[in-house]
């Protein structure tokens, strides 16, 4: 009698990463697209300053322009200075009306705030001392001209962009949005608005999979739901590496005899990683089809997300050249028991308790996606490690990880 398969060892999660990332190769190609439409894209060159910013000493309020040693005395107001005027030199003894942004006469050294000012006859005299800077916006105190504003591997968000406008960056130069084949697998599944036969689910993880692509700045092709027959699967694998640079996909991973994805990327490519020591997640795979990578995660919900939030986003992240992969963790009191923890590293879904740390949600099954709308993010428990309630904990917000 011939002895039963041995289950294959699970890779640990910070393995399973390294040797994800070490797959993932920057994209070569790179396009210059207007700086106004380049939300969430990765920096393919170093942004350079061409100017000073400011490109002149300026006023930080309203108020008077003078010479910090004249301030004592009363002024008399020789100019007026707004925003995007050219000023005249300021002789001395003389102070000028000047306004937020604008620049600072010739010989001006100090702004008096208005508040701190008296008037009298068209002299000004300020009411507090005086101190040379006081007020002032230095000459390139933001940015210097021929400094790098940002280095290439910087994700363009809010901020960034604010920045290279700074600079008068019209156009930026960014890598390749990663083309990512998506499709699912499952004769259980169907799309929202059709009707639900008994036995059947609506297929949530399109839904999330081509929101989290599309936010970190993939093209989407979608290839719907493949039905689980492994001449099926093979067929959509073949469609998806003649399109894609990643193939990702969810359900059909596992070792029932209806998981046809691991026989069909055999078939077709190859694999190099499957199952991680996780939880939940654990049948998540890695491989190659043609020259596509393939990532298939797990088809419960809350394992698909999981699963793409701590191993493809960075995955995907690299592929655009982006420098910051790693989500940030925050240490953290937990408000609950945990006395029964996994083999298998476990990521909670908790929420922020100002009272008394981090809450847990009630039903932690993977099958259950309510726990990752209700949460914060996620409680990233090492294996085996339990805790109680006032231990410190690491916990990662879902504001690092769903951008």
């Amino acid at each position: 009698m011939s002895e039963a398969p041995k289950k294959p060892s699970l890779t640990p999660l910070d393995d399973a990463l390294v040797a994800l990332l070490a797959q993932a190769l920057p994209l070569a190609d790179c396009e210059t697209m207007p700086a106004m439409a380049a939300r969430g894209r990765v920096l393919a060159t170093d942004l350079i300053s061409p100017v000073d910013v400011p490109p002149a000493d300026n006023s930080a309020m309203d108020g008077y322009a003078v010479r910090a040693a004249d301030a004592a005395a009363a002024l008399p107001v020789t100019q007026r200075v707004p925003a995007g005027s050219l000023p005249q030199p300021l002789a001395v003894g003389e102070a000028a009306r000047i306004f937020t942004g604008a620049q600072l006469p010739p010989g001006a050294d100090a702004v008096v705030m208005q508040e701190h000012t008296e008037l009298l006859d068209g002299r000004v005299r300020a009411t507090q001392p005086v101190t040379p800077g006081q007020h002032v916006r230095l000459r390139g105190e933001d940015l210097k001209a021929g400094n790098v504003v940002l280095p290439a591997g910087t994700r363009l968000d809010a901020v960034a962009l604010g920045l290279a406008a700074t600079a008068g960056a019209a156009e930026l130069t960014v890598t390749r949005r990663p083309r990512v084949a998506l499709f699912s697998t499952g004769d259980e599944l169907v799309m929202p608005g059709e009707p639900l036969p008994p036995g059947a689910i609506y297929n949530s993880n399109r839904f999330t999979l081509r929101a989290l692509l599309e936010g970190l700045g993939c093209e989407v092709i979608d290839l719907g739901i493949v039905p689980d027959r492994l001449e099926a699967t093979r067929a959509a694998l073949r469609e998806a590496a003649a399109r894609a640079d990643v193939i990702l996909t969810s359900g059909g991973v596992s070792v029932g005899e209806e998981d046809h994805l691991r026989p069909a990327v055999q078939a077709e490519g190859h694999l190099d990683l499957w199952a991680i020591a996780i939880k939940p997640g654990k049948p998540f795979a890695h491989g190659r089809v043609g020259a596509a990578h393939f990532i298939g995660l797990p088809g419960n919900p809350v394992s698909s997300l999981v699963t793409f939030l701590v191993l493809v986003r960075p995955f995907l992240l690299k592929l655009q050249g982006a420098t910051y992969l790693a989500p940030r963790g925050y240490r953290i009191a937990a408000g609950f028991d945990w006395p029964r923890p996994d083999k298998r590293r476990e990521f909670l879904r908790v929420s922020l308790d100002d009272a008394n740390g981090l809450a847990l949600f009630g039903n932690q099954s993977s099958g259950v996606l309510t726990s990752a709308f209700w949460a914060d993010g996620l409680l990233d428990n090492p294996p085996g490690h339990a805790f109680k309630a006032g231990d410190t904990v690491r916990f990662i917000p879902f504001s690092e990880l769903l951008s």
